[in-house]
């Protein structure tokens, strides 16, 4: 398969987001020719293990002096303890600000160790190596990192662009089912939020992306790359409501995630409820007509995802966590909601009361 390059344009933090398969090994090279740094910490966990030999070994081949950081998996991971166990490592290196920190696995290293690279030594430079497909269309790209407070996730983070974001189709081939299919939900955001023609190319698509055909997926991948970089390009740190539209179901599907202590649902499986929820609240407001909320029902079973809460969640927890959400103000819910299959918009007068009765 050929390589596609895709440029991330935020001036002097602008990077390269590269789509490849089974060339893990290169990513040393990709790393050596964005980086004068002489050492590199490869943080990863115990699922990726097997794979980041073949990135440890691409490292060294392009002249870094390479430490390694195993972590357990889990989004427990994602914590002030293991963010502190990661800079004693850097320090123990030791690390100067040219040392270079290495994401390879999902979502959780992603966010863990570009948080680690955002706040050592102010900041140094951080290569994204994402292995599973949610990573791939989100978390590695836009410069969002964190670790989880008890109270809510993703409470405690920064912006911290990557220099790189390498990503290898080849490591979907062993990815557990519930994974992969975790991360097509945000493929299907981003089809909800910007383009219906995308939306429509995946509720086409179903059997060939369930299936893992490399052509398919490397179609999905490179389009959710792309419509999410240009929203990146024109709210880099989400000063506007531009950004905002990136996070549609995610005030509901965190809330899901901290009623299930991190544990119960992966990200997707949250977020693909979370945006039901979301489409529902629409209908409320009668911004869109039902039919928009079925197809994404329907796309969404088709994937095998959550369409709904656990009814065991307490609604009361639900909102309270809701009201600690980054986008709330003031403690006033704020959600972004459809008005159009692929567009979406920020709303802060939504009614207490209708998010009840989209939980209920």
């Amino acid at each position: 398969m050929n390589e596609s390059t895709l440029r991330v344009n935020l001036g002097e933090r602008s990077y390269d987001i590269v789509v490849t398969e089974n060339a893990l090994h290169q990513c040393g090279a990709f790393a050596r020719a964005r980086s004068a740094g002489k050492r590199a910490l490869m943080v990863t966990d115990t699922n990726v293990n097997p794979l980041s030999a073949f990135v440890h070994a691409g490292l060294d081949a392009a002249g870094f002096r390479t430490a390694f950081a195993l972590r357990p998996a889990g989004e427990a991971q994602k914590s002030l303890a293991t963010a502190a166990e990661l800079y004693d490592a850097l320090a123990d290196m030791p690390a100067d600000r040219n040392t270079l920190v290495v994401a390879v696995g999902g979502g959780v290293i992603g966010d863990l160790a570009g948080f680690v690279a955002a706040t050592y030594a102010r900041g140094i430079p951080l290569l994204m190596v994402p292995t599973t497909l949610l990573a791939m269309v989100d978390s590695s790209v836009g410069g969002k990192v964190g670790i989880n407070h008890p109270k809510g996730k993703n409470l405690i983070g920064a912006f911290h662009q990557p220099l790189g974001v390498f990503i290898d189709i080849g490591t979907l081939a062993t990815l557990p089912d519930r994974e992969f299919r975790s991360g097509l939900a945000e493929v299907v955001k981003y089809g909800v939020i910007l383009d219906a023609g995308f939306f429509e190319y995946l509720e086409q698509s179903v059997e060939s992306i369930l299936d893992r055909d490399p052509e398919t997926l490397r179609r999905i991948i490179l389009r959710s790359c792309e419509l999410k970089a240009r929203i990146v390009e024109q709210d880099e740190r989400e000063l506007t409501d531009v950004r905002a539209k990136l996070n549609y179901g995610h005030t509901f599907a965190h809330a899901f995630e901290t009623a299930g202590g991190y544990s119960y649902w992966l990200h997707g499986e949250a977020v693909a409820a979370g945006m039901i929820c979301a489409s529902r609240l629409a209908e409320r407001r009668g911004l869109i007509a039902p039919e928009i909320t079925d197809r994404q029902i329907a796309l969404l079973n088709a994937f095998g995802l959550p369409i709904a809460a656990e009814k065991t969640w307490p609604v009361d927890a639900l909102i309270l966590t809701m009201r600690r959400d980054k986008k709330s103000v003031g403690g006033k819910l704020r959600f972004v909601l459809p008005t159009a299959l692929g567009e979406v918009a920020l709303f802060g007068d939504v009614p207490e009361a209708d998010a009840r009765a989209v939980l209920d």
